[in-house]
């Protein structure tokens, strides 16, 4: 997935506990994994939609 290994995702857990530190990391995952969640439930509305372009057979 994207190139990332075991060993950049363990760089990735450090700094985000150095940054935010460990008690509130598990509230930026949660917000993370929201905002996750409501892109894709966005993007499968959106490709729900109909297109609405004139039909070219309409005759004037």
């Amino acid at each position: 997935m994207f190139g990332i290994g075991v060993p950049e995702l363990i760089l990735i857990l450090i700094i985000g506990l150095v940054i935010f530190g460990p008690g509130k990391l598990p509230g930026v995952g949660k917000a993370l994994g929201q905002s996750i969640k409501e892109f894709k439930q966005a993007n499968a509305e959106d490709e729900k939609t109909v297109d609405v372009t004139p039909d070219k057979t309409d005759k004037k």
